[in-house]
C-alpha cells in the first residue's frame, strides 16, 4: 500500500469515530452516515485499483 492508501484509509476511519461520536452525542444525521459509506466506498475503490 501507498502512502496516499494508507492516509485514505485512516481517514475513513478517523470519519467513522467522529461520526460515531456526532451520533452518539447529538442524535443520528443520515447525511453524515451516507458521506462516511461514500468515503468508504471510495476507499475501497482505491484499495482495490492499486492492488491489480
Amino acid at each position: 500500500m501507498s502512502g496516499s492508501t494508507k492516509a485514505m484509509g485512516v481517514l475513513t476511519v478517523g470519519t467513522l469515530v467522529v461520526v460515531t461520536a456526532y451520533s452518539a452525542a447529538l442524535g443520528s444525521n443520515g447525511w453524515l452516515w451516507f458521506g462516511w459509506v461514500v468515503l468508504g466506498l471510495v476507499t475501497i475503490g482505491v484499495v482495490a485499483s492499486r492492488g491489480n
